[in-house]
């Protein structure tokens, strides 16, 4: 068995789509792995939906792969560690393309932080041409989070520089509350809090107020605790929940987990988040 193989036999592989998601988390553990190597992460930290999902065990599968300038940088370009990633791949022997994408504005007002100018990534696999991986980098984040080290051990054992906990889950707020997808709902945004509150993390209200002001979501960078919570209620009740379901049932195996999910259940759930 290749190490490829190994990487894949820790899923459980029932069907097409079973094997399509395991492959495509397997290549971003690579990617991510490439990355290290090519010391990305003395500059980014990774964030998003993959992170909470590789690190902490979040039960929903995340297309993207979100990263984080540690410094502001718009004239920031991964092109310089292509060939890490490119390097790590072909150790396994499979050939990849990586392709830069650009956002037109209107598209980009849609991405994860509501940025105006977020470099976009795609990672195609040439073993399966219908399996790619997408990155996103903020090159002009807000300030104020906190990042840690995160342990990895396969295809070899590396660290990954990740925004900590309650700065990941400040990051998610303000995605739920303030990303534009027009008649869309991102159920996945509603499975990510459901998870923060089940799990008891607490939210670092700085960080999202930080975020709030820089997306002009804020008039300042002060919101008080029971402001936050009026606006989630408020966001709450203008959603449709069955919506949110449809978006992300597609992305979690315990189906009937979202049976429970109505607006009162996440006005409750709003009544017990904690801050920092």
């Amino acid at each position: 068995m290749d190490l490829f193989d190994k990487m894949l036999s820790k899923y459980t592989i029932e069907t097409t789509t079973d094997y399509t998601n395991a492959t495509r988390e397997v290549m971003q553990e690579i990617a991510l792995a490439g990355l290290y190597r090519g010391g990305f992460f003395d500059v980014a930290a990774f964030y998003g939906g993959t992170c909470l999902r590789i690190f902490y065990g979040l039960e929903r599968f995340s297309e993207d792969l979100d990263f984080s300038l540690l410094i502001p940088n718009r004239a920031f370009s991964l092109q310089p560690y292509f060939k890490a990633i490119e390097t790590e791949f072909n150790a396994l022997g499979i050939e990849i393309e990586i392709i830069e994408k650009n956002k037109s504005t209107h598209t980009s007002i849609e991405s994860a932080f509501l940025k105006q100018t977020i470099p976009i990534y795609h990672i195609n696999f040439d073993k399966n041409k219908n399996i790619k991986i997408k990155f996103e980098i903020d090159t002009n984040p807000p300030l104020g989070f906190e990042t840690e080290n995160k342990l990895l051990l396969q295809p070899f054992s590396y660290f990954v520089n990740t925004y900590s906990l309650p700065d990941l889950f400040a990051g998610k707020m303000h995605a739920l509350l303030f990303r534009s997808w027009r008649n869309r709902v991102k159920g996945r945004d509603w499975f990510d809090f459901e998870w923060y509150i089940k799990n008891n993390v607490k939210l670092n209200l700085n960080h999202f107020s930080e975020r709030a002001f820089q997306s002009k979501h804020l008039p300042n960078q002060t919101i008080t605790k029971n402001e936050f919570v009026t606006l989630l209620k408020n966001k709450v009740n203008s959603t449709d929940i069955d919506l949110a379901k449809a978006d992300v049932i597609n992305f979690i195996k315990e189906k009937k987990s979202l049976d429970i999910w109505s607006t009162n259940y996440f006005l409750q759930i709003a009544d017990l988040l904690k801050f920092i």
